[in-house]
């Protein structure tokens, strides 16, 4: 059964780029605020099934004898190293990772901008780090009269204080590893040194979320909201936009909040007036124009918001986030009237967790009873749970891969010897307190047995079609099956519970 497509990338490459041209030619040089991620963005790829997570990388290669790129990063966020939760790394690392795509591709990065600099050693190493390897680095600072003395914030004592980046090409792409990186007020304080120099330059965001001509609370308006709780952004209609045009547009309270900033800072630099009457108008976003099935992105939508309150619900288990934060992602679930059940493959996991308990199985060195499923592409439900040899979400993909060889369940993909040495060196050599193999230790079991048993090696040729699967787990996932599941680039989710009672679970 093929994935319904909700997204023409073609359509929505055209309308955008034929508007960023449109908006270039109007001035010596245009500071491109790209909202969003530029590589890689899976929330869209998710909501927006067909969806080129890469989509905007084709349509600045299009441009990339125009344009040079400058990667903002927050210095706080070095700090504390933050995490892309898609990707399992941190912000410092997604930038690194970064400059070497966009290199590769032919694109030219001008340079780092560290922002919101207060002295953090981290910041001050991963300068010297990227320095080291011809990577040029500046550092901007917390903005002095931020956000309302207008005439400190348009002084030296202002963005002047900031390092200025020499450009030399008409379109400056700011980018970052993910939101709050500072990419706007790096924007305004190199517009600022340009008018220093006597140069004239204007500012646009390239926009995907929230859309902008979709209603307040279409569920891939409310799936953005989902995304950004820990930003704290909620969706709203533009006031400006609908005062100046009588239209009502959506956009969202930071891009609210910095309009009156932009126009007043945009008037002190220049001495005319703001070229935008409202926040919609700064924005390039055609991703609108892009959607040619409705249903589908709205179902695509929904699912991720129960996506979204699953990691919340998890991330406050393991004290990574506040209550505030998982009741606001609970309203979002209630504005939608959506439960978790509604995703499907959570009662099958749920049950066959149940299943296993009351069969007395499961327990594994200690771990609790767990169950996993995954909804194959095809639209059926294959569930494992743990136990003595495997952990639930290892038995659940070795089930999987045999359904779609049409393997009977009975024959052993991983011979029985391969599970007792990685079991010995666990317990007897690495003095492990758990013994069961986890996803990822499953995966290269499954390699290994590849040389002597033939349906292991049918079997391993279907991994690649559990790519873009939805899979739940009946408790937090666990390293080791984390990263089994990004290898197989599953989209996976938990119920807030631990896999086992020990506090510390190294290894697992």
């Amino acid at each position: 059964m093929a994935m319904k497509i909700g997204f023409d990338n073609e359509k929505y490459l055209a309308e955008q780029s034929e508007e960023i041209r449109r908006r270039a030619e109007k001035y010596g040089r245009l500071y491109l605020e790209f909202g969003g991620k530029l590589m890689n963005d899976f929330h869209a790829a998710r909501c927006l099934p067909g969806y080129d997570p890469n989509v905007k990388l084709r349509l600045l290669q299009t441009l990339k004898d125009q344009a040079e790129i400058i990667l903002c990063i927050y210095a706080g966020d070095i700090e504390h190293k933050k995490m892309r939760a898609d990707f399992g790394i941190s912000y410092a690392d997604d930038a690194l990772k970064l400059i070497d795509d966009l290199t590769a591709l032919g694109l030219l990065v001008r340079g780092v901008v560290i922002t919101r600099f207060t002295g953090q050693p981290a910041a001050v190493q991963f300068r010297q780090r990227l320095e080291n390897r011809g990577i040029s680095v500046y550092f901007h600072f917390v903005t002095q009269g931020y956000p309302s003395d207008v005439e400190t914030i348009v002084s030296e004592n202002g963005y002047g204080k900031n390092d200025f980046v020499p450009v030399e090409r008409p379109i400056v792409v700011c980018t970052a590893p993910g939101p709050g990186s500072g990419k706007f007020a790096t924007c305004l304080s190199q517009i600022y040194h340009e008018s220093r120099r006597g140069r004239k330059a204007g500012y646009s965001k390239f926009e995907s979320f929230p859309v902008w001509n979709m209603p307040l609370e279409h569920p891939l308006n409310v799936a953005y909201e989902a995304a950004t709780i820990d930003l704290k952004d909620c969706n709203l209609i533009d006031p400006y936009h609908l005062q100046a045009y009588g239209v009502t547009t959506v956009n969202y309270n930071r891009d609210v909040d910095a309009y009156p900033l932009l126009r007043a800072i945009w008037e002190k630099m220049t001495g005319g007036e703001c070229p935008y009457k409202s926040p919609t108008d700064m924005g390039v976003n055609r991703i609108g124009f892009g959607i040619i099935d409705d249903d589908v992105v709205q179902e695509a939508s929904r699912q991720e918001v129960i996506r979204r309150n699953l990691r919340y619900l998890c991330d406050f288990a393991l004290g990574l986030t506040d209550r505030e934060s998982v009741a606001r992602a609970d309203a979002l679930m209630q504005k939608l009237q959506l439960k978790t059940e509604d995703r499907l493959p959570v009662e099958a996991a749920r049950q066959a967790a149940q299943d296993a308990k009351e069969a007395g199985k499961g327990k594994a060195g200690g771990a609790v009873v767990s169950g996993a499923a995954i909804l194959l592409n095809d639209g059926r439900i294959v569930t494992g749970r743990n136990s003595d040899e495997l952990h639930a979400a290892a038995a659940m993909v070795l089930n999987a891969v045999k359904v779609l060889a049409g393997i009977p369940q009975q024959i052993p993909l991983i011979a029985p010897n391969v599970v007792q040495s990685i079991a010995h060196m666990k317990r007897d050599i690495l003095k492990g307190g758990y013994t069961s193999l986890n996803l990822d230790e499953a995966l290269i079991g499954l390699a290994i047995s590849c040389t002597t048993n033939p349906a292991a090696a049918i079997a391993t040729e279907k991994l690649a079609e559990l790519r873009g699967c939805e899979v739940h787990m009946t408790h937090i996932v666990t390293p080791g099956d984390e990263a089994g599941l990004r290898r197989l680039g599953c989209r996976f989710t938990s119920d807030p519970y631990f896999a086992s009672k020990a506090l510390f679970t190294a290894g697992q």
